[in-house]
């Protein structure tokens, strides 16, 4: 009996083609929006996992108070910054392994007799630059990473090499004049699809030291710290132990720290709390195109009804229920829903998969990439399918009530 439900509202959909495409396109176009935001929103999350889980668990991050880097290290410049003497107290914390830090200062960039502005990041070369190497271990597409001893070399991010900083490219062995500095190319760093690597220049830390005077009376100064936990050592732990420390070492009261400590775990939650609050207001206003939908489908079903009156009387008088009439109309609207959710799935997987073609062709950036699991089509569908369903209830029980008598004489 189903099966036949299923046939008839099949033939009534098809019967009045031009009807039923335009009634599914609100369907469609909300379909198509949710899954399309959702699977790039899901794309994204995943991206920062997985760059994270390369990081690994067992690393903490340490920031001044107001700084705060994305992924492979950021500028973050606080008004007591953090400094070599804070590192010394880090690294007597219990349950920490190795501790660093890099400097990171906006510079005045001068290239072909052209003056830019961009972010210089100061690596240590010493024994803890293996910390950070294992971290982000950069790529590089020509020359070499910066090695002991080092003193004017740097490293220069894709962006910097291809035309994008500069508009001309930059080779091994140009030379580039930073804040009066003259220094050489010795290595261009892959596409990390971060604007804070990918359009930055790398030196030695101590070099960048030197020529920001980026000192202060506990030392040197430190923009972002690396800590690597003991095995088996909980890093949520240990972060405890580093702010009680650092506490006591700046001489601040909980609640009011001059530092961020946060943990990978708690880095990855904090930028998910972000992307779902911004996904769920965009979200929001694709759904609008669904509502839409659905009251162009309760009007089609109205309209349905009261074109086959006739038609109603006739299956009461030959024995059908109220509950068969119920079914008919039910299941015609959930598959003008569900139609339109199959078509809004196939252009919402595209325009996503478009979006981080763009992406990933023009924009250079890794962070846009369309992620497509089952629960995200499965949902899709039964969320069009039920949309269509109660957009046609009304309908659909008015069609049931209807006295057989009376729908017989109707024209």
């Amino acid at each position: 009996m189903l099966k036949d439900y299923f046939k008839l509202a099949w033939e009534n959909i098809t019967h009045r083609q031009i009807r039923s495409w335009l009634t599914i396109i609100g369907i469609v176009i909300g379909i198509a929006a949710v899954v399309a935001l959702i699977s790039l929103g899901q794309g994204v999350k995943k991206v920062i996992t997985d760059e994270f889980v390369k990081i690994g668990t067992d690393k903490i991050f340490i920031f001044p108070a107001g700084g705060f880097s994305s992924g492979p290290p950021g500028s973050a410049t606080g008004i007591n910054p953090l400094t070599e003497h804070d590192i010394e107290i880090i690294q007597r914390s219990k349950g920490v392994n190795e501790v660093s830090g890099i400097l990171s200062k906006p510079a005045k960039i001068i290239y072909d007799r052209n003056t830019y502005f961009t972010a210089i990041l100061g690596i240590p070369l010493d024994n803890s630059y293996k910390l950070w190497n294992e971290a982000y271990n950069f790529d590089f597409t020509s020359g070499r990473a910066l090695k002991s001893g080092d003193k004017y070399k740097i490293e220069i991010g894709h962006d910097v090499a291809n035309n994008k900083v500069f508009g001309k490219n930059v080779n091994i062995g140009d030379k580039i004049n930073i804040e009066g500095q003259d220094f050489q190319v010795v290595g261009i760093i892959a596409s990390i699809g971060d604007p804070g690597v990918d359009s930055g220049i790398i030196m030695p830390q101590d070099t960048a030291i030197q020529l920001f005077n980026a000192t202060t009376p506990l030392g040197k100064e430190e923009s972002e710290l690396l800590v690597k936990v003991d095995q088996g050592a909980d890093p949520a732990v240990v972060a405890d132990t580093i702010k009680r420390d650092l506490r006591r070492s700046r001489n601040v009261k909980e609640g009011q720290e001059d530092f961020s400590v946060q943990t990978t775990s708690q880095l990855i939650s904090s930028f998910n709390v972000i992307l779902n609050a911004l996904l769920g207001i965009v979200i929001g206003i694709a759904l609008i195109s669904l509502f839409v939908g659905g009251v162009g489908i309760m009007n089609t079903m109205y309209t349905a009804v009261l074109q086959r009156t006739n038609e109603i009387g006739v299956m009461k008088a030959i024995g059908a229920k109220n509950s068969d009439i119920l079914k008919i109309f039910l299941i015609e609207s959930g598959m003008l829903g569900l139609i339109g959710g199959v078509i809004g799935v196939i252009i919402g997987m595209g325009l996503s998969a478009l979006v981080a073609f763009i992406g990933r062709t023009f924009l250079n950036t890794i962070l846009l990439k369309a992620y497509f699991p089952w629960y995200l089509i499965v949902g899709a569908l039964l969320f069009a399918f039920v949309v269509g369903a109660l957009s046609g209830a009304l309908p659909a029980i008015q069609a049931s009530k209807q006295n057989p008598v009376e729908a017989l004489r109707y024209e």
